[in-house]
């Protein structure tokens, strides 16, 4: 633990970006598994959409330096590619 006043606070907000750059992640996570699911079942026509939230999402996740850039764009070309 800290002892340091400014320290302790830096810690809460550490805190709180690790737990929002969590759930960004985490949704980046749903939507690929669901698209690599809906592909495999056959079902691209209904995977499109999906890629499409996908794709925005990663795409602010990038932007915000949740995930690398170079990362991002692996991620959309992986899930792009399952689609053709």
């Amino acid at each position: 633990m800290p002892n340091i006043k400014s320290a302790k606070k830096r810690m809460r907000g550490s805190e709180q970006k690790r737990l929002r750059n969590k759930a960004t992640i985490s949704e980046i996570k749903t939507y690929s598994s669901r698209i690599i699911k809906l592909c495999e079942e056959g079902k691209k026509d209904e995977a499109r959409p999906a890629f499409k939230k996908a794709s925005s999402v990663i795409d602010k996740a990038s932007l915000k330096g949740i995930v690398h850039k170079n990362t991002a764009a692996r991620k959309k070309s992986k899930l792009a590619k399952l689609l053709k």
